[in-house]
């Protein structure tokens, strides 16, 4: 499988490609990682240095992988966090561009927007142009709780919510474009308050996986679990066995960096469980 990840980049820990393209090859798949930005370390620690990249400056990068004459045997366009409202833009049209080039390939859009804690933090206006004209060149789309409210108008979404609501969010951003929805990050309504869960949707059915609460912030779990999810359901061909698998991984990388004390991703101590993830979490059938 060939990824183009147009994503962030730090040098020092795991957000944006700098999370997705190593457990991507690790499982054994070649990634052309594009870059958005360039910085020392995630905006989390408050203050890093290095350039947010020049929108046309992406665009040559893609541009000139494109005149390899590769595009016909790239397989998937993954992107996460959208600097700019030029940038969005630049990755829709890599996105026709690929697509053009290769009618089996998919498009995954994380849409980073915000959080149920933080809310918003990104630019204003990215939000509106991740809804109108990212979502529905999307073939998989991985919001979270919060994100996927914001796309529906469904404030209530950034509390605990019955799943029948997030169930109905997800059928509805479907509508939109993207064929498969992930849900992270679910706070749902009932359920304990020591786990959380993700929620898989598409047209052959939904299913939720829940695994436990850890006391930990860690960034870049987003970016890893579009990346993860993305190539298990490209090899697999099934969002339940996808989910589980991510699921595992994902926890295994969580809870290492836990018991690590350290802050950012422990992606290559914890490379084995990405490599080959123990699926120990039930994935339960919703419909």
């Amino acid at each position: 499988m060939r990824i183009l990840s147009i994503q962030s980049s730090v040098a020092y820990g795991h957000v944006g490609n700098s999370a997705a393209v190593f457990p991507l090859q690790r499982l054994g798949h070649e990634v052309w990682p594009v870059f958005t930005v360039h910085f020392s370390n995630h905006t989390g620690y408050g203050d890093w240095r290095g350039p947010l990249l020049d929108p046309e400056d992406v665009r040559a990068v893609i541009t000139g992988i494109e005149d390899r004459g590769v595009l016909p045997s790239c397989d998937a366009v993954l992107s996460g966090y959208q600097g700019s409202p030029e940038v969005a833009e630049v990755i829709v049209d890599a996105v026709r561009r690929v697509k053009a080039a290769n009618p089996a390939a998919t498009y995954t859009c994380d849409p980073v927007m915000g959080n149920a804690k933080s809310g918003c933090f990104v630019n204003p206006a990215i939000p509106p142009v991740i809804r109108e004209h990212v979502v529905p060149v999307a073939d998989i789309l991985t919001p979270n709780q919060f994100e996927l409210g914001f796309l529906t108008g469904r404030d209530a979404l950034s509390e605990p919510a019955p799943v029948e609501d997030v169930l109905s969010a997800a059928d509805e951003v479907r509508k939109m474009g993207p064929s498969t929805v992930l849900v992270t990050s679910v706070e749902r309504a009932g359920a304990p308050e020591d786990v959380i869960e993700m929620v898989a949707v598409t047209a052959d059915g939904a299913w939720i996986v829940q695994t436990p609460r850890l006391p930990m912030k860690a960034n870049g779990s987003g970016d890893i679990t579009a990346a993860l999810f993305t190539a298990h359901l490209h090899e697999t061909g099934s969002a339940e066995t996808a989910l589980s698998r991510t699921t595992a991984s994902v926890f295994d990388v969580l809870d290492t960096t836990l018991r690590s004390g350290e802050r950012e991703l422990r992606l290559v101590e914890a490379q084995e469980a990405i490599a080959h993830p123990v699926e120990r979490f039930e994935v339960r059938r919703l419909r």
